[in-house]
């Protein structure tokens, strides 16, 4: 069974990382979607929070798994013996940056852990996690962005009511 890892903040999960999600779980047998518990970043949702949006959202798509991790990437991949992580570009400045970070967990697994590259869908190439946060920080409308599930979601954590067409 071939497995790989697609890793984030996923704060939140936005429709460009279920695209990237959805596409990973062709290709894979079995996909984790994990969590970062990243504790230099202030996120918007908990780890927690966010493992449970996530697997509401992909409910769906019977060969994908949620969870969370911390400490290194490398680390946690060796431990759940997988050898491929998927990240998702969404612009030539995403490359440079993830290349960088696969090299470096290239070296750091002596070679074992490879790192495959899903460029997003051209209608999903403008949305970032941060600019949904944003956006919604406004009370502006994040439902081309975000399930509505999500978005619920989000302006609740604004104390915003849910934004109207």
């Amino acid at each position: 069974m071939k497995s790989a890892i697609y890793p984030g903040s996923f704060d939140p999960v936005t429709f460009g990382h279920l695209d990237v999600i959805r596409r990973a779980a062709k290709i894979f047998d079995g996909l984790t979607v994990s969590v970062l518990n990243n504790k230099l970043k202030t996120p918007l949702f908990s780890v927690e929070e966010r493992v449970k949006i996530l697997t509401e959202a992909v409910k769906d798509i019977p060969n994908v798994k949620v969870e969370s991790f911390s400490g290194l990437l490398v680390d946690y991949a060796r431990s759940r013996d997988v050898h491929v992580v998927i990240r998702g570009l969404r612009a030539i400045t995403d490359f440079e940056y993830e290349l960088q970070n696969a090299q470096t967990n290239a070296k750091l697994s002596d070679g074992s852990l490879d790192t495959i590259f899903l460029t997003t869908s051209l209608e999903y190439a403008y949305l970032s996690s941060s600019s949904v946060k944003e956006i919604a920080s406004f009370n502006g409308d994040i439902s081309m962005c975000v399930p509505e599930f999500v978005a619920e979601l989000v302006y609740k954590k604004y104390g915003l009511e849910k934004k109207q067409k």
